[in-house]
């Protein structure tokens, strides 16, 4: 190998991405995607132990130089590679896939388009394509994650009522008319802006119909789009982003959320028979601990042993202050406990005239109370709406176990 591509291929960065590798001619000959770009780059040129040359070895023989695009997920690169390959054609992005029959996105041109994973012996003239991919698993996980953000039909051909899709948030029911023709082709659009890579150009268009919106005092509406366009950012941002993304549908979904939250804030009690009692409020955003905005709470106005009262003592002085300073408030509140820390903290915030969504978890059970409602929700222990409560539950607890712990330890130096 030449010491100019080995010392590029040793300073590759270890994130994801796409490489382009090209030959003297300085010509893009194969396109491909990595999680590690310098892995992945670094395995082509180890030795196969094989006697004859491979179509991969023809390709390393070839290459004399390697450009890369860094991205933030896996899911991403697999976007821009097929964008890619679609525009430059590389030679042995054909050559090396063996004869084998690589899967497609296909935007069918029916007047209500339909968008699905297909291995097309003969495309269909009127149908767009997108592709090839080279890994089906993972461009149906894209797919899917796209879906949520831009809804749109795959039943083929239209069912006579709504099906599952619609109730669950994947599809806007065009089967019977629930979306104009126009407002569902804006959504096909926009899935064809992100299989073309042209991000800049689908925030542009995203940005624009929330401003007029907005100017339209269509207020509910433009909520809608900018929920996009913060989906949007998940999916270009990384795993964790689009787990976090995931969770938060379901929890909206779970507990009738208008708007999927963005920030949560979480209390706890911690106290021994009485003494020493403190609360704790932790604040997550897009579903990572935000300890800047952290806080802690030791108990001033009740004493003994009477949860609810110090729930509600924390939840009047937490929201006072930020209603008293003009500060937002979170997207929804969690307390831990059952319907009575519920029904206490509800009263303060019915007191001070501030309205925020709030549930409690119970832990027993993991049961999830909502004001108003008798019975509890019940989440499968596998919803990722419910591990994203536990995790702010648990960092609560923590919080407030650990500064209960100060306290006593500083009590017992002064005794000393």
């Amino acid at each position: 190998m030449d010491k100019n591509l080995a010392a590029r291929i040793k300073n590759l960065s270890l994130t994801s991405g796409v490489y382009l590798m090209k030959n003297a001619d300085g010509k893009i000959i194969y396109i491909g995607k990595a999680v590690s770009l310098r892995k992945r780059v670094q395995s082509y040129f180890r030795p196969s132990g094989k006697k004859t040359m491979s179509k991969t070895d023809q390709l390393v023989e070839e290459i004399r130089d390697i450009d890369t695009i860094g991205t933030h997920s896996e899911a991403e690169a697999l976007i821009l590679e097929a964008s890619l390959v679609k525009q430059h054609m590389p030679k042995y992005n054909f050559d090396l896939r063996d004869d084998k029959s690589y899967p497609y996105i296909e935007v069918t041109g029916e007047e209500f388009p339909r968008i699905e994973v297909s291995r097309p012996r003969v495309k269909n003239a009127k149908s767009k394509y997108f592709g090839p991919y080279t890994d089906a698993h993972l461009i149906r996980e894209a797919l899917t994650i796209i879906r949520k953000i831009f809804h749109f039909r795959t039943c083929d051909p239209f069912p006579k009522k709504e099906c599952l899709d619609y109730h669950i948030g994947l599809c806007d029911a065009p089967c019977i008319q629930k979306i104009s023709r126009k407002d569902y082709l804006r959504n096909i659009r926009n899935v064809i802006l992100i299989l073309e890579g042209k991000r800049d150009e689908l925030y542009r268009d995203l940005r624009t119909d929330m401003e007029a919106l907005s100017r339209e005092n269509k207020f509910e509406e433009a909520a809608k789009v900018r929920d996009q366009i913060r989906a949007i950012g998940a999916l270009y941002s990384g795993s964790a982003d689009v787990n976090y993304y995931k969770e938060a549908e379901q929890l909206q979904r779970a507990i009738g959320l208008q708007r999927m939250p963005e920030r949560i804030e979480g209390f706890d009690i911690s106290n021994i028979m009485g003494n020493q009692s403190v609360g704790s409020m932790v604040s997550f955003l897009a579903g990572k601990p935000d300890k800047n905005n952290y806080r802690r709470f030791r108990i001033k106005e009740v004493a003994g042993i009477d949860d609810f009262k110090m729930i509600a003592e924390v939840v009047r002085r937490r929201y006072s202050r930020l209603k008293r300073e003009g500060l937002p408030f979170p997207d929804l509140i969690m307390i831990d406990g059952g319907k009575g820390q519920l029904s206490a903290a509800c009263e303060e915030l019915e007191k001070l005239g501030v309205k925020i969504p709030i549930i409690s978890l119970a832990k027993r059970e993991e049961e999830i109370f909502l004001p108003g409602k008798r019975n509890s929700i019940l989440l499968s222990k596998e919803s990722l709406g419910l591990k994203l409560l536990q995790r702010l539950r648990d960092e609560a607890h923590r919080f407030a176990l650990a500064y209960h712990r100060n306290l006593r330890a500083k009590n017992m130096l002064l005794r000393k």
